[in-house]
């Protein structure tokens, strides 16, 4: 098999089962969780997985394994068949999942098959996924991406337990560990594994830094891969204060009694504060920032508009709106509105209410009594969700003038891009309801009679 190793290493076999122990017991797994490996042949992986099978009983976890089959390297169906060896001797359960890998993408071969490996493995079913990573990995981290220009968040690198909300949560028991003590003990075991070729291939930057850059510097610096390692920790505590500090000004920028934020107090803080605001919303809603530049143009039109803005700023997976003093975070995709057709009777939709999609969420109709949408208006009536229509108009109170939906939206504060996603409850040619307003007074319910109560659901606007 191309790449097989099994060789004595120079360094002496560190306590390895101590430490993983270690990083267990810190993460609190439970008996009778699922921990999944992700298992690619290589020594840390390998090790970990029968370290991850002497600890099993103690900590009382399913264990399984998973292989990720790139099809990039010719003896990738060999590495697979390692895999199976190993987890066949050990009575792991077992399964690999082949992916494909965009080699032409703007991201680089490496970071696309990065993307390929974690799709699958973010959807493993386990609570926890433990993965090979060690001192090393984390230096070559750090230095690759200080490299790359990144930020105080990408510096500080990967830690020992991760949690994802809706994800496994990803564990490196191995991370403070140096590559030569795990292969001295997985020798020490005799244990066998496989090499990755490409790894070797420096045309990559991340293995110009393992094979050329880091041991010409070690050779200065002895102490040049723990030193990184450190620098990671000291990045992740000055990332924590970063969020802090967001979330304080985030909170002094709260506006009373609606989501978002004040646009004339965010606008009063200093510049980097404002790149760190805006960075750290973004993070507490699970996406990625945007690149400085396209950060430092949406700050720039923003602080031109002023207090007064009426913008809609895109910044990678969400956008940010400014209107009328306000500001806050929405997606910046909308799906497409299509017309829905609801029937509105005594059945079983009575009783148990009806469910109608809508791009982002959902509407639903709750059967009530003395509130909503009269019932007896809206049954054998054709009734329709769907978005405005020309010459729309909505009357909002009895023996009041109908506004047109525009005055409305004008009143009520709501941007131009956001008029053509509020869902509105069509009968006939009138609006029964509109999302964001409420009931249309000719079809409020009266006192103690059925009634309709319609909740919108989902991308409601605005979502600070």
């Amino acid at each position: 098999m191309a790449g097989l190793r099994n060789k004595p290493s120079p360094e002496a076999p560190a306590d390895l089962l101590g430490r993983v122990r270690s990083v267990l017991g810190g993460a609190g797994i439970q008996p009778g969780e699922r921990l999944g490996v992700a298992l690619s042949g290589g020594v840390d992986s390998v090790a970990l997985l029968h370290l991850l099978h002497r600890l099993a009983g103690e900590f009382g976890y399913a264990l399984s394994a998973i292989h990720i089959h790139h099809g990039l390297s010719p003896h990738a169906d060999d590495w697979l068949a390692h895999c199976a060896v190993h987890c066949k001797k050990l009575a792991v359960p077992f399964s690999a999942h082949r992916v494909t890998v965009n080699r032409e993408g703007k991201e680089g071969l490496e970071a696309a098959a990065r993307r390929a490996r974690f799709a699958v493995l973010d959807a493993y079913p386990a609570e926890w996924l433990a993965l090979g990573h060690h001192l090393d990995d984390q230096a070559e981290t750090v230095l690759f991406r200080l490299l790359r220009g990144t930020g105080v968040r990408g510096a500080a690198a990967m830690v020992p337990l991760e949690r994802i909300p809706g994800l496994p949560a990803r564990l490196r028991p191995l991370l403070g560990v140096r590559r030569g003590e795990i292969e001295a003990w997985a020798s020490g075991e005799s244990l066998t594994w496989v090499e990755d070729e490409s790894n070797r291939d420096l045309r990559f930057a991340r293995n110009a830094i393992r094979h050329r850059w880091l041991p010409a510097v070690s050779v200065d610096v002895p102490g040049a891969v723990p030193a990184l390692a450190r620098a990671a920790d000291y990045f992740r505590e000055a990332d924590e204060l970063l969020d802090e500090l967001a979330a304080l000004d985030a909170k002094a920028c709260a506006t009373a009694g609606a989501a978002g934020w004040d646009l004339a107090r965010f606008l009063g803080l200093s510049p980097p504060r404002q790149r760190n605001f805006l960075r750290g919303a973004l993070h507490r809603r699970g996406v990625l920032a945007p690149s400085s530049a396209r950060l430092a143009e949406s700050l720039r039109q923003l602080t031109s508009a002023g207090a007064g803005a009426d913008l809609r700023l895109p910044l990678g997976e969400l956008a940010l709106g400014a209107y009328r003093g306000r500001m806050w975070l929405e997606p910046a995709r909308f799906e497409e509105a299509d017309l829905e057709r609801v029937s509105f009777s005594s059945g079983d939709g009575a009783r148990i209410g009806i469910t109608v999609p809508w791009p982002e969420g959902r509407v639903e109709f709750l059967p009530v009594i003395g509130e909503g949408i009269a019932a007896g208006l809206l049954e054998e009536r054709v009734c329709d969700l769907t978005c405005r229509w020309p010459g729309m108009v909505v009357r909002c109170q009895a023996n009041r003038p109908r506004h047109s939906f525009k005055n409305l939206c004008q009143e009520a504060g709501i941007p131009d891009w956001w008029r053509d996603r509020l869902p509105v409850l069509r009968v006939g040619d009138e609006a029964a309801w509109v999302g964001g307003f409420g009931v249309a007074a000719q079809f409020a319910c009266p006192t103690g009679e059925p009634g309709w109560l319609p909740i919108w659901h989902g991308a409601g606007w605005p979502q600070g």
